[in-house]
């Protein structure tokens, strides 16, 4: 988290590989539950009826097998520095397939971890990649003209760091020839700023037989960023179906892409996509308005791309508040009768729940004021839209008086690291003087969404730390980037500044922002009101002697809920794969990892036995 070596910067990131885990002593008679889609279903509930695991035995896991990516071994060092290892297998026919950080796609057996066949995409290792080499999953599509068994009948989509759509044969690897050029298809980008500027990092959806990718694009390096839009590909030949641009023709910006995982709705024919803030993130002054359908959710018609409806979280986003959660589908009791809805959680901390055929909210929403008094130029919107009743997940003031340190010496350096920065609370502009983002850009709650059981329980994760964003004048831009080499200085090309983005810490590397800094939660949508809540992770993988003090870490990847009533998350610094307990947010167990598990698990019934699987590959 620091230019210089902390007890909060890991030494090494992990080797990458695949950890396993099943209870072993369960009955082979067991109810089958697969895990079909990147959140087991297409709505991403992250929710299994798996239900063999349970509180009463969770002790028992013990790991069956690993599965080692090699990328450790064979890739040279100073490339691995370049990686995210964040990928959730799905369960497709006979088959785990997931892939790895340089888009290898992997299929193996599900009970013992063995290879069944690799296929190399052999995607470019010279480039700059917007969020890094990462692959965080993969989709599957059935051909419903094609006969069981001929080739690709049951195929595996999966979109790369260099801008191309993949389909392979489900069982052999094979790539499919009828699919773009021998299985490939390049995705049209554009022009770009460098190789990798633009990537594909979350799996694609597949919705009516068209398959459907959004992009990750390089934040704040210039105004005319390349465009955020939304396409579509016919699942069987690769043929561009349909393209959606969420800022529309002629806008003066570009991105507001759709980096993190969609959802679907197969019924009503809709995809569901989380919106990201338009380019740069820091500075609006040439973006002025709402930005309409940025830092949204949408809802575009699978068929042709048009749009069914849209709602906006944040109006001219100037704080990298991206929509960043998966759309959650789940179906809740209202007023003594279902109603199927679209759940979404935010960096700030915030949820909403939103109708699925109109997107009008659920329960009621408000505008709030919001500090004002921007940057020169700049044009806040003067209100935001705030969930009237339902609680935050996390906390979004902080004083200057609440700062945090081991000691009196580092709670002092804090101290008077807050006070510095502009502070007015959530949605204080980025301002020549510094200002305090808290959340910090990396949530409240990100990627990794949440899981819902049946009855309307919301599990996340949520992380707690502070950022500093800073505006730098065009003219000392230069200067400044120089003096400050190893931190994250962007250009802003384009606009009358240019930015630093620095987490605001103590002289050791910790969060000058009180514990935890990492948290499970569970939150009951019909009641509005948080049930539990527990810190996630340790110090024990970042301080010395393995001091593990109970303060929550930070945290990269989701939580899995299961009908037996647990909740598996690895996701924090530490190197544990944990379970929960869903009703009193009990940790009831943890199996230690060879690296942190900074992805999403998933768990499935193989041969009637109940696995929960977890990609770990540390962190940067």
């Amino acid at each position: 988290m620091s230019a210089r070596r902390t007890p909060w910067r890991p030494a090494k990131a992990g080797i990458q590989m695949w950890v396993a885990l099943l209870l072993a002593t369960l009955s082979a008679f067991a109810d089958a539950a697969g895990w079909s889609d990147y959140g087991n279903d297409a709505g991403g509930r992250r929710y299994s009826d798996a239900a063999q695991v349970r509180p009463d035995n969770v002790d028992g896991l013990r790991r069956q097998w690993l599965y080692r990516t090699g990328d450790l071994a064979r890739r040279p060092a100073a490339l691995m520095r370049s990686v995210k290892f964040e990928t959730t297998p799905i369960l497709a026919g006979d088959k785990l397939v997931f892939c790895s950080s340089f888009n290898e796609i992997v299929a193996l057996d599900p009970g013992t971890g063995a290879q069944a066949w690799r296929y190399d995409p052999h995607v470019a290792t010279d480039l700059r990649p917007a969020n890094r080499y990462n692959c965080r999953g993969v989709a599957q599509w059935r051909d419903p003209a094609a006969p069981a068994d001929a080739p690709c009948a049951l195929r595996i989509l999966s979109a790369t760091v260099d801008a191309r759509l993949l389909a392979v044969d489900a069982r052999s690897g094979i790539a499919c020839a009828g699919f773009g050029n021998d299985g490939q298809v390049r995705i049209d980008v554009g022009a770009l700023d460098r190789p990798g500027e633009l990537q594909v990092s979350s799996a694609p959806v597949v919705a009516g037989g068209v398959v459907i990718v959004g992009s990750a694009i390089g934040d704040n390096q210039r105004v005319h960023a390349p465009s955020g839009r939304v396409r579509a590909f016919d699942a069987r030949s690769g043929v561009l179906r349909w393209q959606w641009d969420p800022l529309g023709p002629g806008s003066a910006a570009g991105a507001a892409n759709v980096w993190a995982p969609m959802s679907v709705d197969e019924a009503r024919g809709l995809v569901f996509l989380p919106t990201s803030s338009p380019s740069p993130d820091f500075y609006g002054g040439l973006r002025p308005g709402a930005n309409r359908h940025a830092d949204s959710v949408v809802a575009l018609h699978a068929a042709d791309g048009t749009l069914a409806w849209a709602f906006q979280i944040v109006k001219h986003d100037v704080w990298d508040y991206d929509v960043a959660a998966q759309p959650t589908l789940t179906t809740l009791a209202v007023d003594g009768r279902p109603r199927d809805v679209v759940v979404q959680a935010t960096k700030q901390g915030l949820v909403f729940v939103l109708d699925r055929d109109t997107g009008q909210p659920v329960f009621p929403v408000e505008e709030r004021a919001v500090p004002q008094r921007g940057a020169p130029g700049e044009q806040l919107s003067p209100t935001q839209t705030f969930p009237a009743d339902m609680p935050a997940l996390v906390p979004s003031t902080l004083r200057a008086e609440d700062s945090f340190g081991f000691t009196f010496f580092d709670r002092g350096a804090c101290r008077d690291k807050i006070a510095a920065l502009r502070n007015d609370g959530l949605y204080t502009p980025p301002s020549e003087q510094g200002t305090l983002v808290y959340p910090f850009t990396g949530g409240g709650v990100n990627w990794g969404g949440v899981a819902v059981d049946p009855a309307g329980i919301v599990y996340v994760n949520t992380s707690r730390a502070v950022h500093a964003v800073r505006l730098v004048a065009r003219a000392d831009y230069a200067a400044f980037r120089a003096a400050h080499a190893g931190k994250e200085v962007s250009p802003q090309a384009g606009t009358p500044f240019g930015m630093l983005r620095d987490l605001v810490v103590s002289p050791f590397g910790a969060p000058c922002n009180p514990p935890p800094w990492g948290t499970i939660a569970a939150l009951d949508l019909n009641s509005r009101r948080i049930l539990w809540q527990e810190p996630l992770g340790t110090t024990e993988d970042l301080l010395p002697l393995g001091i593990a003090l109970h303060t929550g870490t930070p945290n990269f990847g989701g939580p899995v809920a299961t009908a037996g009533g647990l909740v598996f998350i690895g996701a924090a610094m530490d190197r544990y794969l944990r379970a929960f307990d869903a009703k009193t947010g009990a940790e009831l167990w943890r199996g230690r990892l060879p690296a942190a598990g900074m992805a999403t698990p998933m768990t499935y019934v193989w041969q009637g036995r109940q696995y929960i699987v977890v990609a770990a590959g540390g962190h940067g």
